[in-house]
């Protein structure tokens, strides 16, 4: 990321008395924990603030503090001059259009994904960060914000979500520096390891339950694919959020490069996660049906039917494993 896009969203911060933060829909850990860091504190310094996302918050980080405040915005509500998006690579992740965006607004964008579009008039945007909250972490410091307790669990869930409990292939040394610096702040770890990791719903065990019994391996065993569909998930009496994570069980497979999720959220539109281990870049695949990501973890949404998502998905890994055999 260049460092004047950074202390270009830094000014237009500080002199804003009003900021409205955005973060993308199906939200995860590290939208949510960055969102409500960054919004926390720009409180302190003075600031109106207001939350806006989609969807509601996955009951496993509701404990976070400010999470009670974020709400859906609505066509016609009050928008103050800045906007910030907080880890959406496009307007619409966070269910917003161009057009709705009034034209005497400041739109920043903060974000870590290498498909981000440079949407935002200041575009504060390094692929190279493990999670958005790695660049969170940054900004409050150069916001010249005294972290307190309720901030610094927010920034560290966001980066232990988007590395896995630091096992994935983007956690770096930098990473590990910030998530230090924040145990030292006095968070409580193994608290926020228990209400993210260990309090599973009974209708989520029943819909991975359903999940596992539609694994499929193809590609000689080098892909797998799971499938939820709308009965399954009536079945199970989980909503789609409760499906988080569940892509990890295909992962991990023995011999399994490439693992996929198709998430039925209504008729004609299925959501693809889609995961690799050690070389498929499946942001490449995952722009094929105008979605993005990150190299090793990345999604779309397909306007088709459930079988027939997974055929186009499965088409596009299964040439590009071959390709990547053959090179």
């Amino acid at each position: 990321m260049k460092t004047e896009a950074f202390g270009n969203l830094v000014d237009e911060l500080r002199k804003a008395p009003e900021v409205a933060l955005f973060s993308h829909v199906s939200p995860d850990g590290d939208c949510i924990g960055s969102m409500l860091a960054i919004g926390l504190a720009l409180e302190k310094l003075g600031k109106r603030v207001e939350f806006y996302n989609p969807d509601p918050v996955p009951k496993n980080l509701t404990f976070l503090s400010g999470a009670s405040r974020i709400k859906p915005w609505r066509e016609g509500m009050f928008l103050p001059q800045a906007l910030l998006f907080v880890d959406c690579a496009d307007l619409q992740r966070a269910n917003v259009e161009d057009g709705q965006i009034p034209v005497q607004a400041t739109c920043l964008n903060l974000d870590h994904h290498i498909s981000n579009q440079n949407f935002g008039h200041v575009n504060a945007v390094d692929p190279e960060a493990a999670a958005t909250g790695e660049l969170a972490y940054d900004l409050v410091r150069r916001l010249g914000v005294r972290l307190d307790q309720g901030m610094a669990e927010n920034l560290y869930t966001a980066i232990l979500t988007d590395t896995g409990s630091f096992q994935y292939g983007n956690t770096t040394a930098r990473t590990h520096q910030v998530a230090a610096e924040l145990l030292a702040e006095g968070i409580e770890f193994i608290r926020i390891h228990h209400q993210i990791f260990d309090q599973k719903p009974l209708a989520q065990v029943r819909l991975l339950e359903r999940a596992l019994s539609s694994l499929e391996l193809f590609a000689d065993g080098k892909l797998g694919i799971m499938v939820l569909s709308i009965a399954d998930f009536a079945a199970s009496g989980a909503e789609d959020a409760l499906s988080e994570g569940f892509i990890n069980h295909v992962r991990t497979i023995e011999g399994v490069e490439a693992a996929v999720l198709l998430r039925e959220v209504e008729a004609g539109k299925v959501k693809a996660g889609l995961r690799s281990n050690l070389w498929l870049d499946v942001n490449v695949i995952a722009s094929r049906f105008r979605g993005g990501g990150h190299k090793r973890a990345a999604g779309c949404t397909i306007q088709a039917s459930l079988a027939d998502a997974k055929s186009l998905i499965l088409a596009a890994i299964e040439e590009a494993l071959q390709i990547g055999r053959s090179h």
